[in-house]
């Protein structure tokens, strides 16, 4: 046996060389070489890419994606509920289903390109999601050491192409508040007027409103599980926790529905079912539907009435932090879309004052 400072090489019965060094306090193999100098050179490559915090153990390779993505979620205590149950929604339907048998080693370009081809051309909207998870999932195995880079290398793979979502006319706004429920008409009016996410709205609770100054501060929101169960969390971020002042026709309107439809206790929930108990996912998306189909617009969704009314605040000169602050937007990319909007409205108003304008003689 030839011994090397950092590991040593030994020639086999069957006239093969092998590498060994020492890990975790026991010789281990590197693998078996033609030659004697390959299985030098290839113990010195190891021990410099030891010595940068570039080597990568080649058996950490041969575990599979599943196994590694199974732990790599359970060890991610850091998300929200919902995010969590949406990874594990995405890895078993998307991802380990098609690539969860693949190594880490195995896993190439090539089939991570095909894989994302194939996801999209029937889930596009899911297809950039599951692309993003599977990336930090390589990422954090380049970290883990147990490869060297990601295959994740397709171009704009993580970009997420959504269409422009349609927006209703203040008419509209209007008419789909008449068509819900006389106890969910103040959705449509927070949605839209104040700008509220569904779940913002869902978790407001009677002492969260300030009537006096005609504020509503955002402190928590009750969302929904895929199996209808009811999550109660904090504002995700700095910005979502801010306080939006609410336009005076819509405080009257909801103070008379605190009025009519809201327990007296503080902490009770603003928005109820109809017969007093907590709403449902489904008995809100039910009448929704249902509204929505009334007036002839089975496109919009719920969510489309903030997007309306972000649309409107821009229009009426509000700047990037204006709507940033009034959306719950912790990046200004988000509120442009709405100035954008606001842009191309102006441009129709302008081509609407041309056709005014009298001709030069």
């Amino acid at each position: 046996m030839t011994r090397r400072h950092f590991g040593s090489v030994r020639k086999r019965p069957s006239g093969r060389w092998q590498a060994l060094f020492w890990q975790d306090e026991r010789v281990q193999s590197a693998g078996t070489f033609a030659t004697k100098a390959d299985a030098q050179a290839f113990l010195s490559a190891m021990e410099t890419d030891l010595r940068r915090g570039k080597w990568v153990d080649p058996k950490g390779g041969q575990i599979t994606l599943s196994e590694y993505a199974n732990d790599w979620l359970r060890q991610r205590t850091d998300l929200a509920e919902r995010t969590a149950e949406l990874y594990r929604h995405v890895l078993d339907r998307h991802l380990l289903s098609v690539l969860g048998a693949s190594t880490l080693a195995g896993l190439s370009p090539t089939a991570i390109r095909s894989w994302h081809t194939n996801i999209s051309k029937d889930h596009l909207a899911t297809a950039s999601k599951a692309y993003r998870l599977l990336s930090s999932i390589r990422r954090t195995a380049v970290t883990d050491g147990f490869i060297s880079t990601s295959p994740c290398k397709v171009e704009g793979a993580g970009t997420e192409h959504a269409a422009e979502r349609p927006i209703a006319t203040i008419d509209e706004v209007g008419l789909l508040a008449s068509a819900m429920p006389e106890h969910l008409r103040i959705v449509v009016l927070l949605a839209t007027w104040c700008q509220l996410r569904r779940g913002e709205i869902l978790g407001l609770r009677s002492m969260d409103i300030d009537c006096k100054q005609g504020v509503i501060p955002i402190l928590q929101s009750r969302t929904f599980g895929m199996d209808g169960k009811q999550i109660v969390k904090l504002p995700k971020s700095n910005a979502g926790r801010r306080a939006i002042s609410v336009p005076r026709p819509v405080m009257k309107a909801l103070i008379q529905h605190l009025q009519t439809f809201t327990a007296p206790e503080p902490e009770a929930l603003v928005v109820i079912g109809r017969d007093g108990s907590t709403l449902s996912r489904d008995a809100l998306q039910g009448s929704w539907e249902r509204a929505r189909l009334s007036i002839g617009r089975p496109d919009l969704r719920l969510h489309d009435m903030r997007h309306t009314g972000l649309t409107l605040a821009a229009a009426t000169g509000a700047t990037t932090a204006e709507l940033m602050h009034r959306a719950g937007h912790a990046s200004a990319p988000a509120a442009l879309r709405y100035q954008h909007a606001s842009r191309d409205r102006d441009r129709h108003l302008s081509e609407a004052l041309e056709e005014m304008i009298p001709e030069s003689p």
